[in-house]
Order: C-alpha cells, then structure tokens, then sequence
C-alpha cells in the first residue's frame, strides 16, 4: 500500500518490496521516527485515530480508534498489555491480507509500533494463517531486518520507548480467526471462542487487557498518522472514509486484488478494473465481502461498495471480498459448497452451529442431487433461522446461516426448481441454464 492509489496490488509491486531497503526508499519508519522524536502522545493518537473514522478492515467494521480507546487507563490498570493482528485470513473469497503480508511487510510492522506507541503495549502478536507460509516467511524476514535496526524491542530508536513484535503461525483452524480463538490459540491451547463478557480489552491474553485489529486496519495507521485524519476522511464516503483493498475473484476476466475508494460501485468495480464477467457471460450472482455475507442478485450488481449501502440490500460489506458468478453458475450447488466448509470448521462448542452446519450440507447435498422436496426449502429455512442471530458464543454460526438466508431470499425459486428435478435443473446441459429467478418453476 503506498499512498492510496488505485492499483493491482500483486502484480506491480517490485520483486524486493518486501525488504527493509525498498521500504526506507519510499519513506517507510518516518512516521514513527517523528512519533517518538516530537513526541506525538498516545492520547493524541488515539484521538487522530477516531477522527479518521477508519473501521476495521476484518469484517465486522467497528471504528479502529474507538477500539483502541477501550484499553484500561495506565493510572489505575498496571497490567501488561498486548495486540493480537488477526492475519488468520480464511475466510472463503479473500485475499488481501496475504498480498499485503508477501509484498510489504515492513509496513504492517510500522503500523503495530504507532499502535503499540499509542496504547502502551509491552507485546504485539501477529497471528497468521496456518497455510500461509509464504506470508510467515515474509513477515518473519522483515521482522528480523527491524530488530536489526533497531526499530523492533529495547529502546527503540533512542526513543526509551520498547516493543516486542512476535510472529506466530496458526495450524489452519478458521475458528482461531475469532478474535477470543485466536487468543486462545495464542496461548499454547485449543482454540474454541471464549465467551463474552469478559471482553478482550479488560482480559485478553494471559488475562491481560489486549485488542485485536485486522492487518489492512493496522497498515493504514501509519498513513493516517502521516497525513492526518482530514487527508483520509476525503476518500470513500463519509460513513465509510478511506479506501479498500477490494480481493475480487470468480467468474471475471481479471481477478485480483485492488486498492479503491470505499463507496465507489461493486458494477464499476467489476466492469472497470476487473475486466467484466468472463467469456462474455451474464451475471447471475455477487458476494459483497467474503462468504458468510452471502449471494446476492445480480441486479443489485450497482450497489456501493460502503458499510451502510451494501446493509441495505440485506448483506454485509465484511472484508471487501468480492465473488462473482456467472449465468450458468448454481446457486444451490455453491451454497452447498459453503455450508460443507462450515460444517467442517465448526468447533462443535455449540449446538446451533454444531448440529445446525451438519443439517444444512445434509438438505443442500440432497436438493443438489435434485432429491429434495419443497419442504426442504422451508426446513433449511428454519434451521437457518435458529442459528443467527447472536444464539451462539461466536459468530460461525451467523456465518454459516447468512449466505443461505441471503441466497433464499434472492433465489428461491431456483432452490424449489431443484425439488424432485432428480438432477441438477442448472448445470444439467440438457437443461437451459437458470439467469433469472422469475425463469425458475417450482417442481409439483
């Protein structure tokens, strides 16, 4: 990320990025040189932090710096504290974090040392994706190349100011992408979610006050601080200031990873940086930010891509990754496809989700197989219905349920046309392939 261009983030960055040298060359370690030389103080920050109106870049979007502002007061809360980056990237059509962790390291780093300025941290825990070996490598590297220079651990800079920074790699778990998992997981243990309250900032790790921020939240720090709150607030829109890095794949001629304005156009978006649908196709169905927010309609494809405008077409905007499907796609078949990856990460801790994801691939796999009845449509409704909202200790099992939700109120008809079919009635070739809902008949 270098200044909030619009940009193909993995494919123009330069084969050395990664290192300390290239990342010096662009201006990197400035901002936190002139943080702990002026000095800026922690409460100053915080407050810049706020006035930007950054929200999290993980999925859930609450403001970065109100977050920040939730750690206990030195004066009267003497316990060690910490920050967890979340770069446990699994989530199903996302990407972003990898592109940032493989290309620019260094600036992840800068961003933990404000943040850790500002909140009085003595430890930041970057926790990242069991698969992703190429990101530990990375980050792993530039952390080394830091500590070297003395910009990582005692006295930094001549500062009097110490941080530690510790890289940890997860074992490819998706629940320890849960903020309480992943702490758990972090201490040495399993990682089932934690019930709250207790919340994170009042006993986190070890029982210690501690946040977690997602790694594109924590890389717009430095910027932030740079520029000030002004500069980032005049991009995006002004629920949702700054820019995006938006991962869009599927059934378009150029998938990849994009920095933009937030509220620019999932059509624009599409169309213009990402080639189109593919092969001249028609676009059937669109997912806003990763899996759990679900399949929406095509024709809701000129939607901005902000918080408050992708909520009122009954989605999420969640981590900004896109996917596309195309006419001939199945909305039953790829709704199968979540609901097994579901089912498979579930912890079982819960029995909404533990036995509610087993349910749901069961239906699906027999509406697929076009075996289903019209009942089952409405039991999948039903069982969807009693995992969300908010009936389980995370948010799994809203995260299983949603897309089905989603799905069934855009494409319902095309889940009724599966029941008694005896086959697929979309990928079927002898069938003509299902575009439109109001194309869909119910079987008797």
């Amino acid at each position: 990320m270098s200044g909030h261009e619009t940009y193909l983030l993995d494919r123009t960055r330069t084969a050395a990025s990664h290192t300390l040298e290239v990342y010096r060359a662009s201006g990197g370690y400035q901002t936190i040189e002139r943080v702990l030389k002026q000095p800026i103080t922690p409460l100053e920050i915080i407050d810049e932090m706020k006035a930007s109106g950054l929200r999290g870049r993980g999925g859930a979007g609450f403001p970065t710096g109100l977050k920040w502002s939730f750690m206990p007061d030195r004066a009267t809360d003497q316990r060690p504290r910490y920050m967890a980056v979340n770069a446990d990237e699994s989530e199903p059509g996302t990407c972003k974090d990898r592109v940032l962790m493989e290309e620019d390291p260094h600036g992840l780093l800068e961003g933990c040392l404000i943040a850790a300025w500002a909140m009085g941290l003595e430890g930041v825990y970057i926790y990242i994706r069991g698969e992703y070996l190429e990101c530990h490598r990375r980050m792993q590297g530039a952390l080394d190349e830091a500590r070297a220079a003395g910009l990582v651990g005692s006295d930094i800079l001549g500062s009097g100011f110490s941080c530690e920074i510790n890289v940890h790699p997860g074992a490819g778990a998706y629940i320890c992408g849960e903020e309480t998992g992943l702490m758990e997981s972090l201490e040495g243990k399993r990682g089932p979610p934690r019930p709250k309250p207790p919340f994170p900032a009042g006993f986190g790790l070890w029982g210690n006050p501690t946040t977690v921020n997602n790694v594109e939240s924590i890389f717009n720090v430095p910027f932030i601080i740079e520029r000030g709150a002004e500069w980032f607030k005049n991009i995006g829109v002004d629920t949702s200031p700054g820019n995006f890095l938006c991962g869009i794949s599927g059934h378009v001629e150029k998938p990849g990873v994009y920095e933009l304005p937030l509220g620019l156009s999932a059509k624009t978006i599409v169309e213009e940086f990402a080639g189109g649908v593919w092969q001249g196709r028609q676009l059937k169905a669109w997912i806003p930010g990763g899996s759990s927010t679900g399949f929406v309609a095509g024709s809701l494809i000129d939607t901005p891509m902000d918080h408050n405008s992708i909520k009122a077409i009954g989605s999420m905007f969640g981590t900004g990754a896109m996917v596309i499907l195309d006419e001939t796609a199945c909305i039953v078949e790829a709704s199968l496809v979540l609901a097994r990856f579901y089912e498979h990460e579930s912890c079982g801790q819960c029995s909404q989700c533990r036995e509610g994801t087993q349910w749901l691939t069961q239906i699906l796999a027999r509406l697929e197989s076009g075996a289903g009845t019209l009942e089952d449509v409405d039991m999948l409704e039903h069982i969807a219905g009693g995992m969300t909202p908010g009936k389980t200790i995370c948010a799994l099992s809203d995260a299983a349920a949603i897309p089905l939700q989603v799905a069934l109120s855009h494409f319902r008809g095309e889940f009724e046309a599966h029941a008694g079919a005896g086959c697929c009635p979309v990928t079927d070739q002898s069938k003509v392939p299902v575009t439109d809902q109001s194309e869909v008949k119910a079987q008797p």
